[in-house]
């Protein structure tokens, strides 16, 4: 009647929930309450298979987090080695036992079984010497075997709910990628979307530039990073070297691509897009063994996609940088200038720091086309135009604002430091030897900054170019520095 009783109970407990931590509590307190045990675990066989670890108890079963019984070590990894109950009736005498309750005298370890595979084991304990007679452990064995079948529904039914999710976030990866024509905006919107659908705790996307070199693109979550956006990955760090492959370091502390030190999981996915790998996915979590194969393979889902995407909004980008680009010069626009400055001055104020603008004109150019031509003075341009390049930072923006004039923005910089800039420029200039002119060019500027000559941009522009007008006033091959009431002259050097 008994036999009768736990296996009903036993039944009704692995079917009344799909939770898993639901299933294995309702088990041990079955397991309590029939057989009077002080206590009870039920330990999990982790994927590599090499260590069980508690993942439910009650009794005095309180273990340290990283607690684990090596396989084929103690009662319980006996008897998952065994594959069949293994019982200590004196603990005490039995070299196999792991003291870890001092008041344990007998222990009785049943392995739970999915398939004939050890999935993990019912590790009942007492306080008696003894205590398990044969009929208990054949009563514990048989309710094993109703947990064990608990246990498989509910970790099916875990991942039919994990892969349906990751399904979910896919298809709206895709549908994104579809409008999302800004690769700055696709590539911060998937770094926050995946650890929504995926076990993932930091995201991290490099993309290769014109030396091959993978550089951060993106980042987000709250794992420590060796890298911040904008840096690149040390080709030690690479594991995209194997060409075709779709790369996952389950232990980040033998991954070529270890960017988050305190991440116990991570995934490495080179992006490739027709034939070429463009970049790398990375994704890492502080969960040690937190990606199952259906993961990687959603992932490498992910990564397809992205790569596409990153192709299309790269195409995208360069259609408009076509559009912003002088045809004679190669430098930006008018057009890019206006809307460029307003982005530096709204960042400025957001962040402070500042930013200042340059506006350059070449002295007598008339003088050049009538004395040369016009294709000389179009030779002129663009060796002008190549001077300010070759002498300015990545970050600083050089601009054709029409006919002979330049306008360039200087992010992060003001007042004497931007003079100084512009007088390194007029410098260069000056002493630059122009194919086909038999005297030196040289150039008048203008300066003005944000917020001290002006807080929107056309104050600023206008700031600047009353300041060239000082200049050219002055004499030409000069620097002039705005003023909120005039323009200040910075001597000819």
């Amino acid at each position: 009647m008994q036999r009768v009783a736990i296996l009903y109970d036993a039944s009704q407990a692995v079917l009344s929930t799909f939770d898993l931590d639901e299933v294995l509590n309702q088990v041990l307190a079955i397991v309590r309450d029939y057989f009077h045990l002080q206590h009870g675990s039920i330990m999990l066989l982790d994927e590599a298979g090499q260590k069980l670890f508690v993942r439910a108890h009650f009794g005095d079963c309180v273990l340290a987090s990283d607690f684990f019984v090596p396989f084929g070590k103690g009662i319980s990894g006996t008897a998952a080695k065994a594959r069949r109950p293994i019982y200590s009736p004196d603990v005490l005498a039995d070299p196999r036992y792991i003291n870890q309750i001092a008041s344990t005298r007998s222990e009785l370890a049943v392995p739970l079984m999915v398939r004939d595979e050890v999935v993990g084991v019912l590790d009942c304990q007492s306080d008696l010497p003894s205590f398990f007679d044969n009929e208990t452990v054949d009563l514990l064995t048989l309710f094993a075997t109703q947990a064990s079948i608990g246990l498989q529904n509910a970790k099916l039914y875990s991942q039919l709910q994990r892969r349906a999710a990751q399904l979910e976030a896919i298809n709206a990866i895709a549908k994104r990628t579809t409008v999302e024509l800004d690769l700055k905006e696709l590539l911060d919107r998937l770094c926050t979307q995946l650890p929504q659908s995926f076990p993932v705790e930091s995201v991290s996307i490099f993309l290769r530039d014109e030396d091959g070199d993978l550089i951060l693109r993106a980042l987000q979550g709250d794992m420590t990073s060796r890298l911040k956006v904008g840096d690149v990955l040390p080709h030690s760090y690479s594991c995209t070297t194997q060409e075709g492959h779709h790369p996952y370091c389950g232990d980040p502390s033998i991954c070529p691509a270890d960017c988050f030190p305190d991440g116990r999981a991570e995934v490495c996915l080179p992006l490739v897009s027709f034939g070429e790998n463009i970049g790398l996915l990375v994704c890492a979590t502080r969960q040690d063994k937190a990606f199952l194969a259906n993961d990687i393979q959603a992932l490498e889902s992910v990564a397809d996609i992205l790569a596409t995407a990153t192709q299309n909004a790269r195409y995208v980008d360069r259609v408009r940088q076509l559009a912003y680009r002088d045809g004679l010069t190669g430098v930006f626009n008018r057009r890019y200038f206006e809307s460029r400055l307003v982005d530096e001055v709204t960042r400025a104020a957001r962040y402070g720091g500042g930013v200042s603008v340059l506006m350059i004109d070449l002295d007598h150019f008339k003088k050049i086309n009538d004395d040369f031509g016009h294709m000389i003075g179009d030779d002129v341009l663009r060796a002008v135009s190549s001077v300010f390049v070759r002498n300015l930072r990545k970050v600083d923006v050089v601009c054709r604002y029409g006919g002979e004039e330049f306008a360039i923005v200087l992010p992060a910089t003001q007042g004497v430091s931007a003079a100084a800039v512009a007088n390194k420029l007029r410098r260069a200039v000056a002493n630059s030897h122009l194919t086909g002119i038999p005297y030196a060019v040289t150039v008048s500027v203008g300066v003005s900054e944000f917020p001290a000559n002006g807080i929107t941009r056309d104050d600023i522009v206008r700031a600047a170019d009353s300041a060239l007008y000082e200049a050219k006033e002055a004499g030409r091959n000069r620097v002039c520095l705005a003023t909120t009431t005039s323009a200040a002259s910075a001597t000819a050097e």
